[in-house]
């Protein structure tokens, strides 16, 4: 007698608990790894990846996985495309898809080579010296195009690893948005240079003590409503975020005590992403539906914290006699005014994670096109810090002075070569996107913000986004949540509205 399709779904909940389980233990591993593990554990670290990465490829590839999506299948057309049961057939099929197409052999080399990279990375570092980088990269590009061989693609090879973290995008759809982008904020880049002495940071480059940067950075997350009582905060090397479970959400930052903006703007950053994770359903958790949609989706809730609020003229109003509170010398005869042009002023900086919100995309094309370069063969390893320097130099004037503030400041390239950063363009189009939306349907916000009330906000993003877990594409969300697919009208008028004010343009 066939099952029911509620008996398939249990069925599906039930085998894919475990899976969820392997993948929670192998975040907690790589958190250890990336805040409190000494680096001479990353060996033994690679090992312990590489079996639970096995352990779960064996999960999602094993026949009875196969026959339980395969029964679910003859019932799909009775299940309405918006249920629960409906997406988790479709998050469950995507991963078996993607996973049957990998040997097991290239998971496993995967997980041990990411430790080694990670730890060669970081000696380069240390030594700010690309050079000695070079045959670990080899190593993680080499992975990268055997993955794309795997996994199969019909243009770019690159679109094969896109896919993995930004379901439906292809090279050739995001090289369009690139080249708008680029058409956009080359002459606004001109307009603004010709009034910077219009704005000044250099409030914002002064000693500011470490630990008081941490107190006031947890409090920035605690105003945006990030609950600190179900998760925790820690340093590393690179600002990250992590969840085990919609109830344990760690974030991190970085301290510069001669720069303010590193840690106060990491905290908001990462709890933007980390609002994401404790807005999933628990009812989600291990399930086929428990994550964020992409990489770029997940981006959007940090750059929407981080900048458009974060950044913004009524959460600096608010929250500035907090700032001066912390550092009453730092702040002495610096109006609120002054502040928030400060932490909006525009010029080219070395670092991606500290670059202003104009100039930031700028940071992800050069980063994408020498991805694509790679891919195609164009590039060879051996010559990227120079490529990377030639377009620095390209698109943001200057020049990197060492290896360290250039082609070496990124972690991404030791987990994963390829198909990561275009999700950061992604989602700074996309926080514009919901945020404009947000407004069009609730418009008394406003008023709210004017007090320092941002629950209205969070809210809105859990019944548009949060709530949905895995259940949709990218472009389904953004359709459902806003009427239209990702593009750049609601960035390019919020970036002109902003910063025509800040600098005076006409």
């Amino acid at each position: 007698m066939s099952k029911t399709v509620k008996e398939n779904i249990t069925e599906l909940k039930n085998y894919w608990a475990e899976i969820d389980d392997l993948k929670s233990i192998s975040m907690v591993l790589y958190w250890d790894k990336q805040t409190k593990m000494p680096s001479s554990g990353s060996v033994a670290r690679g090992e312990h990846l590489s079996t639970i990465n096995s352990l779960m490829h064996k999960k999602i590839t094993s026949p009875v996985l196969a026959k339980i999506l395969h029964d679910l299948e003859k019932h799909e057309s009775e299940l309405d495309y918006h249920s629960d049961e409906a997406g988790m057939l479709r998050a469950a099929r995507r991963e078996f898809e993607e996973a049957t197409k990998l040997p097991e052999s290239l998971v496993k080399e995967k997980a041990v080579t990411s430790s080694e990279v990670y730890l060669a990375w970081l000696k380069a570092r240390e030594e700010n010296n690309f050079k000695m980088f070079i045959p670990q990269l080899k190593k993680s590009v080499d992975l990268a195009k055997r993955t794309a061989e795997a996994l199969g693609y019909t243009e770019h090879p690159l679109d094969a690893l896109i896919n993995q973290n930004e379901p439906g995008f292809k090279t050739a759809e995001l090289d369009v948005l690139f080249k708008e982008i680029k058409e956009f904020l080359v002459p606004l880049v001109q307009k603004i240079n010709q009034n910077e002495h219009l704005v000044s940071d250099k409030v914002l480059q002064q000693y500011y003590k470490p630990d008081l940067q941490w107190k006031l950075g947890k409090a920035a997350v605690r105003a945006i409503n990030f609950k600190l009582d179900e998760g925790r905060c820690d340093t590393s090397v690179h600002p990250f975020s992590i969840y085990f479970s919609p109830n344990d959400v760690r974030i991190t930052s970085r301290v510069n005590e001669n720069d303010f903006r590193p840690c106060f703007f990491g905290f908001l950053h990462e709890a933007g992403h980390g609002q994401y994770m404790q807005g999933l359903p628990l009812e989600y958790r291990r399930t086929p539906l428990m994550g964020g949609i992409s990489a770029g989706i997940h981006e959007s809730s940090s750059r929407l914290w981080e900048n458009i609020v974060g950044r913004s003229w009524f959460f600096t109003k608010n929250f500035y006699s907090v700032i001066k509170a912390f550092f009453p010398l730092q702040t002495q005869g610096v109006s609120a005014k002054d502040w928030y042009k400060a932490v909006n002023k525009v010029k080219a900086s070395y670092i991606r994670v500290e670059a202003d919100e104009v100039t930031y995309n700028l940071h992800i094309m050069l980063r994408f096109e020498i991805e694509k370069g790679i891919m195609e063969g164009k590039y060879r390893v051996e010559d990227l810090e120079d490529i990377w320097n030639e377009k620095f130099k390209q698109y943001l004037g200057v020049i990197p002075p060492n290896s360290k503030l250039g082609i070496l400041q990124d972690i991404h390239w030791t987990n994963n070569f390829g198909g990561g950063f275009q999700g950061y363009t992604i989602g700074n189009l996309a926080s514009s996107q919901l945020y404009a939306q947000a407004l069009k349907d609730q418009p008394q916000m406003l008023k709210e913000f004017e007090y320092g009330d941002y629950s209205s906000l969070l809210e809105w993003t859990r019944h548009n986004l949060h709530y949905y877990g895995l259940k949709y594409t990218p472009q389904e969300i953004l359709q459902k949540s806003t009427g239209d697919k990702l593009n750049t009208k609601a960035y390019f008028e919020y970036l002109s509205n902003k910063y025509s004010d800040i600098y005076q343009l006409k």
